[in-house]
This record gives structure tokens, sequence and C-alpha cells, in this order.
């Protein structure tokens, strides 16, 4: 009996997949890993904390947010070494489930500063009768949580008569300013990874390696030429979005130029290295591909380019802060709207220069033509 011509080669397909066990880790096993992991890190609502500044009004007490806040729990905190009163406050609602609140009780300069690097999205004020919010109008995590706040006050009978909104639309205060270096960050990430890796893989899984190794040059200059190529493009990249960013948005450097290079070169060398340790035993596209993602995803989840990642529960804060994106995106947003000089980059650029050196060793010892 003749087969169908049409379900033979439906399965061989079939087979080709089912057969290579690295392919089926990267499409379905990871997938579900990645939906548990975070999964459990958002459906665990009672250690997401919602932090709000309280701007400080020394000498002065007013009866009704402290009624609100009598029964919270006060922790001092170290918040980039200055040690800072905090009021812990869990709010149960039918519909919300379980929230906590952590108002941070501070003066208006170390607010701004905490809402420039991501750490806070508002900043209260109280008076006698009245509070007042500070936020940029067009974060809708600030949104969200001042109506969530808004609605707690109401719900517990503390109702602030005359509060007002005060939007925060200056340079380096806005949504805009905090996204910008991320996505600077972002772009060199996904450029050198996919650029290097992915280049590199294929060369090898079309047989073209072997052409390469015939030809009078040295491993470590084949290797180089592909980092140099990929940050020539990603300093293009990087400077089409800022003048963008500059001539739409009026975002300014308020820091040190030379700080910027710095940060953005070791930013490179980190993932350069990285691509070129993923590519240099990898002979299979379809693996490969799941290999970036496995380094990529995670990052550009989780390293605070979109939203904050003091989102996240307290306990993977540290963690979430030496990912190399993390670094190199905190580093760029410091430059950007904090005024930070190559001092205070030095640290992250000499760990990702250091990350990026090391990778790069290592997978030039163990890099294979084909």
């Amino acid at each position: 009996m003749r087969r169908n011509p049409l379900v033979q080669l439906i399965l061989i397909h079939f087979r080709e997949f089912v057969r290579e066990p690295g392919i089926i880790f990267w499409s379905i096993i990871f997938p579900i890993s990645m939906a548990w992991v975070l999964g459990i890190a958002f459906s665990r609502q009672s250690e997401i904390v919602q932090q709000v500044v309280l701007i400080e009004n020394p000498g002065k007490q007013y009866p009704a947010f402290r009624d609100f806040i009598k029964d919270s729990k006060i922790t001092d905190r170290e918040i980039y070494g200055v040690k800072t009163t905090c009021f812990e406050k869990t709010i149960a609602s039918d519909k919300l489930g379980k929230t906590s609140f952590r108002f941070i009780s501070t003066d208006w300069d170390e607010g701004i500063l905490l809402l420039k690097r991501g750490q806070v999205n508002l900043l209260m004020k109280e008076y006698p009768d009245s509070l007042e919010y500070f936020f940029d109008p067009v974060n809708p995590q600030a949104k969200m949580l001042f109506v969530m706040l808004s609605s707690t006050f109401n719900d517990d009978n503390q109702v602030f008569e005359n509060s007002k909104i005060s939007p925060l639309t200056e340079k380096g205060n806005r949504y805009i300013d905090f996204l910008v270096p991320g996505l600077i960050a972002l772009g060199a990430m996904n450029s050198l990874l996919w650029g290097i890796s992915y280049a590199l893989i294929e060369m090898r899984s079309k047989k073209l390696m072997r052409r390469m190794v015939a030809t009078p040059m040295k491993k470590s200059e084949f290797l180089i030429s592909f980092f140099v190529a990929r940050l020539l493009i990603a300093i293009i990249e990087a400077a089409i979005l800022w003048s963008f960013s500059y001539a739409y948005f009026k975002i300014t450097l308020q820091g040190s130029f030379i700080a910027l290079v710095t940060i953005f070169l070791a930013g490179n060398i980190a993932f350069s290295g990285l691509a070129i340790l993923i590519s240099s035993r990898t002979a299979n596209s379809r693996i490969g591909t799941g290999l970036i993602n496995l380094v990529t995803m995670p990052m550009m989840i989780l390293s605070g380019i979109f939203f904050s990642y003091h989102n996240f529960p307290d306990f993977t804060i540290p963690i979430i802060q030496k990912m190399p994106l993390t670094m190199m995106a905190d580093s760029i947003r410091a430059v950007f709207i904090e005024g930070s000089g190559l001092v205070q980059v030095a640290g992250n650029s000499a760990i990702l220069a250091g990350l990026g050196i090391g990778c790069f060793l290592i997978g030039l010892k163990i890099y294979k033509w084909y």
C-alpha cells in the first residue's frame, strides 16, 4: 500500500525535532521553567512591597497620616549608605488581595534621588488636612500606586481634604529619563549577543568554519574582528537612539561623557565575551538560539529596563543587581540623570570588563572550528 507523501514528510520533520534533546529542552522545558519562576515571583503578593517616599516635615507631625501608620512595623533601613526610617503596613482587600506598603521617611532631595534610580515611583507630602502626591503622570506604575493609596485611605476612613497631584515633568524625573538609558544598555546586549553568537553558530553549522582553518590568521584575530565590528554597530545604534531622545524628549547627559564611554565600552566587552563563550562549541543553530535566550531573557525581564527591579521581592534584589545588564543599565542611568562621573561607574566598569575578558579567554581556549 502506497503511503501518503505529505504524511511521511510531516513525520520526518517531527522525528528531526524529537531526536534533538537540546531543542526539546529550549522549546518546551525552558519556557515552562521561566513561567514557573516568574509566576512564583509575582503571585507571592505579600512579598511585593510598594515603596513610597514620605517627605519629612521637620518638627511637624500631623495626626491624620500618623493614625494611618500607627500600627505599622517601623524599621531602620540603610538606603545608599544613609539610615532611613521606614513604616511598613500591609493592607488586605477582598478584591485586590494583600498589598504591602513601605513609606520611606526622608527629605525631598533624597526622595528625588530614589525616584531617579527607580526605587520608588511616587512621593507624598503631608499637610494638616491634605496629602500632596508627586509622580510622573505618564508612568503607569505611579498612577496605579496613586489609585491604590487613594482607595486605601478612603477605605480606612482617612479622608484628606484638598489633596492634590503635582506632576513631576522636569528633565531627569520623568519615566522616559529612566527608560532611555536602559534601552541603550539593552540594545548593546542584543546587538553583541545575537550579532556575534548567532553569526558564529551559523557559520559552524553551515561548515564555513572549515575554510577559516586554512587561512593564515589566528583564532583570536578572527574572534576579535567580530567584537570590533559589532562594537561599532552598537555605537551607531546607541548614538541614533540618544539623538532621537534628545531631539524629541529633550533628554540630556547630566554626567561625564568619559564615564558614559567607559561603562558603555565595558558593557560591550562583557556581552562580547559572553557571546563568544556561548558560541565556542555550539553547532546547532536552534540550540544556539535557546542558549542566547537563556542569557538574554532573564536579564531583559529582571534588570530594570522597562520597570524598576525593586518591584520584585526583596530577597531577589541583590541577585538582580549582580546581573551584567543591571550593572550596565544602572550605571548609564546614573550618568544620564544623576550626574555621575568616572569614579561612580569605575567599579561596575571593572567588573563588566573583567567578566568579558574572562569569558573571552575561556571561549578562546575551548573554541572549535567545526
